[in-house]
């Protein structure tokens, strides 16, 4: 979603706000600005596209004032044109806003009743109106804030400078994610610690309802009753990761790349190799037995990680789970038994419909569990266990190496209820814990596989459809390979469960139509030729994606086959994603499309 920033410096800030911002571009944004207070006015600068836009208007237009707030913007109200990029700013006040304020249509009638003159289509201006309307008849900034955030419903992260107000940054937050840097005689705001990065690793995060007030030599910090309240400080990692692209060509290349040592990693953490046992790095607070039902919720690929582990909670612990997207759970009012648990998967842990189904889930008594990639998110810090993932910052739109790591997670958590719960012997253990070792190594493996996929992928950019086919938890797998290409390279392509091939797709086979089958050697594995058979009668060009058995055993002439290492099937998703992933990548490359930062799209989607 949008990446705020707020500086109060000792010298001109605009550049830093820039440089900062380029540390949130991995969120997604078609415009971006800056504003910054000019001795006694506010001046912005904003520009559609790209940094590189604002940065050559920088240039040609420069800003010199010492304290500035920063905003790159993903269209939500009205279309991504400079007079609807932030800042948005009166006057009196400027503010930059990520997220969606519910009733901005009532409050822009009021304000226009007012005398407020409009200039934009967004949500946003009418914050500033808002709290302008509250100054115009003599309020302080911090008195005007305060009357205006009680009437904004939605989510919202903001940040605020003022006229006249060179030693004051005001930021406010229900829902987005905000951070507070600390400096020495400087104060900041960002939207997570990357983009604080360079100025400091002291932050803390405000609490759903705060708003602080920053001076350069303090933050009084009050939540959503307006008591004065303290947010503990934490030391951030963010400045020692390098966010760059190494030498490869692009954010999701390198991070594909990554996965056989993230994954590895996040593997440590819940894995005693020495004994090969399940070692959960907590203490959960419920026992497995006593859980009747998993409820598992997420949105897009982790919604796919979800799935995946139904079939492993259900075959391991013999405990039946429902996986739900959250935009849908959030508002069915899912009858939900108290004790059970809920587990809510999310990249960033501020995505705003996951956030909501968990508060629900809360409030029916449910024990709540996420896998996050961002420990200090507001899922974790509102979930009763918090299991992270160490995938390290993703900085590509299209989630790869954080997706492999939130099946580790679940794959050793599924494994650890079916031992709690007595479905799994010791040996059984055992056995599973060595496949779940064995999955680094193998994922290094089938990075081989790229040169014949980079071939593959011109022939499919050049395609229009494409069909990705599954059983069991290639399935979900087969969803997730549809949506990455879709997702990067433009190409309308759709999952399927193999058997529901002849209830309705099948229609859609002939000569031009790709079918990607993935198909490890496992069980459903002659169910799944039965298919393959079904689209070669009709011409269907089949790329399966199997092991090298499962070559030898297909009797069916494909258009292509690659070949991945033989593996125990429990597992085959987590190294299966990565010639899906691959594929996707490749193809997009050879189309030209914005691989990292794929029109439309966001990282982070703190909004519904």
């Amino acid at each position: 979603m949008c990446g705020i920033v707020g500086i109060l410096g000792n010298g001109p800030v605009a550049d830093q706000l820039v440089d900062s911002l380029k540390r949130l571009e991995y969120r997604g944004y078609d415009s971006a600005g800056v504003a910054t207070l000019e001795g006694t006015h506010l001046a912005r600068r904003r520009a559609e596209g790209k940094l590189r836009n604002l940065e050559k208007l920088l240039k040609t237009s420069p800003l010199q004032g010492h304290i500035g707030i920063g905003h790159t913007r993903w269209a939500t109200h009205g279309k991504p044109t400079e007079s609807n990029a932030h800042p948005h700013a009166t006057a009196r006040v400027a503010v930059v806003h990520n997220g969606i304020i519910e009733n901005f249509r009532e409050l822009r009638q009021q304000l226009e009743k007012q005398g407020a003159v409009f200039s934009s289509e967004t949500d946003t201006e009418v914050v500033a109106h808002l709290v302008d309307s509250y100054l115009a008849i003599g309020a302080s900034p911090e008195d005007a804030v305060r009357q205006a955030l009680p009437q904004l419903r939605g989510a919202f992260a903001l940040a605020f400078i003022f006229t006249g107000h060179d030693d004051l940054l005001i930021g406010a937050r229900k829902g987005s994610p905000l951070a507070i840097g600390y400096g020495d005689g400087e104060m900041y705001l960002g939207s997570d610690a990357i983009a604080l990065a360079p100025f400091t690793d002291t932050i803390s995060y405000l609490e759903d309802g705060d708003w602080v007030v920053l001076t350069r030599n303090s933050a009084v910090v009050r939540d959503e009753l307006g008591v004065v309240t303290v947010r503990d400080t934490l030391k951030s990692g963010a400045s020692s990761l390098v966010v760059d692209k190494a030498n490869y060509r692009h954010f999701m290349a390198k991070e594909i790349h990554e996965q056989p040592e993230v994954v590895g990693h996040t593997l440590a953490r819940y894995v005693d190799m020495a004994t090969e046992q399940v070692a959960m790095p907590v203490t959960l607070p419920f026992d497995f037995k006593d859980i009747q039902r998993v409820s598992i919720t997420a949105c897009g690929t982790a919604s796919y990680a979800g799935f995946i582990a139904k079939y492993w909670f259900e075959r391991f612990a013999r405990v039946p789970v429902e996986v739900d997207v959250a935009s849908e759970f959030r508002y069915r009012e899912a009858p939900l038994r108290k004790g059970d648990l809920a587990i809510f998967i999310s990249q960033s842990g501020e995505t705003a419909d996951t956030l909501a189904a968990l508060r629900y889930a809360k409030s029916q008594g449910l024990h709540t569990l996420s896998v996050v990639n961002v420990p200090t998110s507001t899922i974790a810090r509102e979930s009763e266990v918090v299991l992270p993932t160490l995938a390290g910052p993703e900085i590509g739109v299209a989630s790869t190496k954080a997706f492999t790591c939130q099946l580790m997670v679940l794959a050793a958590l599924a494994v650890a209820a079916g031992k709690a719960r007595g479905e799994l012997s010791a040996e059984d253990e055992g056995r599973l814990v060595h496949g779940l070792v064995e999955v680094p190594r193998l994922m290094a493996a089938a990075l081989g596989t790229e040169p014949q996929i980079e071939k593959l992928a011109r022939d499919i950019a050049k395609r229009q459809d494409v069909l990705y086919l599954g059983r069991g938890t290639s399935y979900p797998l087969a969803l997730e390979g549809a949506l990455k290409l879709k997702e990067i390279s433009y190409i309308h392509a759709e999952g399927y469960a193999a058997g529901e091939l002849k209830h309705g797709p099948i229609a859609l086979i002939d000569e031009n139509m790709p079918v990607v089958v993935i198909a490890p050697f496992d069980r459903v594995f002659e169910k799944t030729v039965s298919n393959m058979q079904e689209v070669a009668a009709r011409g269907g060009n089949i790329i399966l994606m199997t092991d090298a058995k499962g070559a030898a055993e297909a009797t069916i002439e494909s258009t292509v086959t690659i070949i991945l290492p033989d593996m125990a099937a429990a597992f085959t998703p987590m190294i299966y994603a990565i010639p899906v992933q691959l594929l996707a990548y490749h193809t997009a490359v050879v189309m030209g499309t914005d691989v990292d930062q794929p029109r439309n799209l966001a990282k982070s989607v703190t909004v519904e």
